[in-house]
């Protein structure tokens, strides 16, 4: 039970953050894909040093691929292949896609 407590705490702040989101810095996070994965991998390593796990980690992701994919553009190729890959999958294939983000952004952090 405290397991999904804490997941959907994890989304409500996920959900909170990307509503509060400024256009013009939603804009300059999106505009290149290099951009995206730096924005991403500050985030995964911030959540790290609160001591979250990968799981979270991957279930943040997951919000904010399915908040990307419900109100943003794809700005890129890169983008447009995650979005279309985001769009086939179930929610089982969503989470994995998830996982490699972040395994993607720790990789390239280190």
């Amino acid at each position: 039970m405290a397991h999904n407590t804490t997941d959907t705490k994890i989304a409500t702040k996920v959900q909170d953050h990307l509503a509060d989101m400024s256009s013009d810095k939603e804009e300059d996070i999106l505009s290149n894909f290099q951009q995206f994965k730096e924005y991403l991998g500050k985030k995964v390593a911030t959540a790290d040093k609160l001591g979250m796990n990968e799981e979270q980690m991957a279930i943040a992701a997951q919000k904010i691929g399915d908040y990307l994919a419900a109100h943003v553009e794809p700005k890129n190729r890169e983008e447009h292949l995650l979005y279309e890959l985001w769009k086939v999958g179930n929610k089982e294939e969503k989470h994995m896609l998830a996982h490699m983000l972040v395994r993607l952004v720790n990789s390239e952090n280190k």
